[in-house]
């Protein structure tokens, strides 16, 4: 007769997937030694293997009791009643599935009966349960807290996914994270790796800027460090032209006001980017500009000019040449210019300036050093200018009250400062970025926080679906996001704030279909019921570390459906390291003690207050600030 294991009860009882077992004996040991194999007891978590012929259905024991042997004694003196030889204890397993020729499978073809015996479950069954095949290429995260079987993660189930790794502060998520990728890079893959696919980690805590972080050798790894408070100090990041000049983006970037703002961007990144393609085609519109405001005087607004000489000022060009305009020009008290300079010479005839009207006023000259100006400057600069003289245009024949745009060219000029000294506007980017991209956020003000995570996701989406469109995936790339709430809050979505709703159509749109795409995104954070729902329930795999927020407990509940009850109550109970890993890359949730790493891990440990004061180094004033 085939030895099945050490054999523990059988089942007495059967409620649906629930079967209750009468133990042969208390067996209450947490582990047992069973031929050189140490194993755990039927202790409420841990598995056990029901035995049905060939088949064996694994269950989880979900709570125990004992019963009494019916002694009805009331004497004290004899009362007998829950004493060593009196009472049988009885365990409660919930079915996960069967294990059927050498493979754990999900089914509820079969289920446990009353007479089935049950076993320990060995290591073997443990293996078949985690779904870890030995033909699997995988990656070791840990060890099962329970079973303290060594837990490999199947590499392209996972990394072919979404995933999401969440834990409060000090649980350990960030050290999750990096071990994840720690361990994919450093697997055998990692030369092709490097060589089809690019990450991209957002670190809004400049956890992940240490030397060797996620051990990558320089030659592959490019950190961009954002500062907006010293110009010269961060890296400055590439982004394409067509990203940042986009009237949404730029609507959110300047904060711009929905009824009046916008439309003005609307129309005026119309013009830009379909009719200034060089700086001759800048010059001769803001020159043909300034000649419409000098022969439309019966309806030009009095103040044109002025404006329009206060946006070449602020261009940089020279005085001299704009103090021929006033200097040559008288008006009437409509606001109308008299067609004769003070020398009696005619400026303006028939509706035109004339050649002896261009000549006094400097035009081409003008003209020229427009285009001068205009060819030296980066791309902000251009566009910022540009802007100016729009303002001009729009106010100018009163189509728009200046009023109501004024407002809007004050934060312009705080934005385009901000992100001058993050950005480089390039055509292209396609060669600019390593394998292995890492944007730190800790320097950057909120101006910048919240628009370069979205500028970049954007970008790289775009750039990786164009690329694999209508054709199978030979390339992939993974997005990153630690502290993933910062970006992906849907509080305040549809009350009006176009950042949060364009924010959240992008990421939701790239949750939904990236994966088609080759296209992966990983979310951290302390806060998951911040973050939107619809990006929640789109994650295929998780990493739940210690939460005790009541809102973020319903999050998981409501959108992860491979989370189990006795997970799903062990959640506020793990401790530091320690999570639940769950999802469609493994067949039952396992709770897992993550493998820390000392030497290489990112910037996020705790601070030891009482190793800090007694440090022997004395710290001047000035190393401080």
């Amino acid at each position: 007769m085939k030895d099945f294991g050490k054999k523990l009860g059988v089942i007495i009882g059967v409620d649906g997937d629930m079967s209750q077992v009468g133990m042969y004996s208390m067996s209450n040991d947490s582990q047992f030694l069973w031929k050189g194999e140490i194993l755990n007891g039927p202790k409420v978590g841990a598995f056990m293997t029901i035995h049905q012929n060939s088949i064996k259905i694994i269950a989880t024991v979900i709570s125990e009791k004992i019963i009494d042997q019916q002694n009805t004694i009331k004497s004290s003196e004899f009362d007998n009643r829950y004493k060593k030889n009196s009472i049988n204890r009885v365990i409660f397993l919930k079915a996960k599935g069967v294990i059927e020729e050498n493979k754990f499978k999900i089914t509820s073809q079969h289920v446990p009966m009353i007479g089935n015996e049950i076993t320990l479950t060995t290591k073997e069954e443990l293996n078949l349960i985690f779904g870890f095949g030995f033909l699997e290429d995988s990656i070791l995260i840990g060890n099962s807290l329970l079973e303290n079987n060594e837990i490999n993660l199947p590499i392209n189930k996972f990394f072919a996914s979404h995933i999401g790794i969440f834990g409060n502060t000090g649980s350990g998520k960030s050290n999750t994270l990096h071990k994840l990728y720690l361990e994919l890079f450093n697997s055998k893959h990692h030369t092709n790796i490097f060589e089809k696919s690019q990450f991209f980690v957002i670190d809004f805590n400049g956890e992940y800027v240490g030397k060797n972080i996620f051990g990558i050798d320089d030659a592959y790894k490019q950190i961009y460090n954002i500062d907006t408070r010293n110009f010269n100090y961060g890296e400055k990041l590439p982004i394409e032209k067509k990203y940042l000049f986009n009237p949404d983006i730029l609507a959110i970037l300047f904060d711009a006001r929905a009824a009046t703002q916008v439309p003005f961007l609307r129309n005026a990144l119309r013009v830009f980017n379909n009719k200034i393609s060089t700086a001759v085609d800048f010059a001769k519109m803001e020159v043909g500009l300034l000649k419409a405001i000098l022969i439309g005087v019966k309806s030009v607004s009095s103040d044109a000019l002025n404006n329009w000489i206060v946006a070449a000022q602020n261009m940089g060009i020279n005085d001299g040449l704009l103090s021929g305009l006033t200097g040559n020009l008288h008006q009437y008290n409509y606001g109308s210019y008299i067609s004769k300079n003070i020398n009696n010479i005619e400026i303006i005839k028939d509706g035109q300036i004339t050649s002896a009207g261009e000549a006094i006023l400097k035009l081409q000259k003008l003209e020229s050093e427009m285009k001068e100006k205009y060819e030296k400057s980066n791309e902000l600069q251009k566009l910022s200018y540009f802007l100016e003289f729009q303002k001009v245009y729009v106010s100018a024949w009163k189509s728009t009250n200046i009023e109501f745009i004024n407002p809007l060219f004050h934060r312009i000029k705080s934005a385009f400062e901000s992100m001058d000294k993050v950005i480089e506007i390039k055509e292209n980017v396609t060669n600019e970025f390593k394998s292995l991209n890492i944007v730190s956020l800790v320097n950057a003000n909120p101006e910048v926080t919240r628009l370069l995570p979205m500028l970049l996701s954007k970008m790289i989406y775009d750039n990786q679906k164009s690329v694999v469109s209508n054709m199978k995936v030979f390339q992939t790339k993974h997005l990153i996001i630690d502290e993933a709430h910062n970006i992906l809050n849907s509080e305040y979505r549809n009350n009006g704030d176009g950042w949060q709703d364009y924010r959240l159509s992008i990421f939701e749109e790239i949750i939904k279909e990236g994966r088609k795409f080759g296209f992966y995104l990983t979310l951290s954070s302390q806060r998951p019921a911040d973050i939107s729902p619809t990006i929640m329930s789109q994650l295929h795999n998780y990493f739940i570390h210690r939460l005790v927020n009541e809102k973020d407990l319903k999050m998981l509940e409501n959108t992860m459906p491979t989370l189990d009850k006795y997970s799903y109550q062990n959640i506020p109970n793990l401790g530091k390291g320690e999570a639940i890993i769950t999802g469609t890359a493994i067949n039952v949730p396992v709770l897992v003690k993550i493998n820390k790493e000392e030497v290489i891990h990112p910037n996020s440990d705790d601070i030891n207050l009482i190793e800090l004061w007694e440090s022997k180094k004395q710290l001047d004033f000035f190393d401080l600030i």
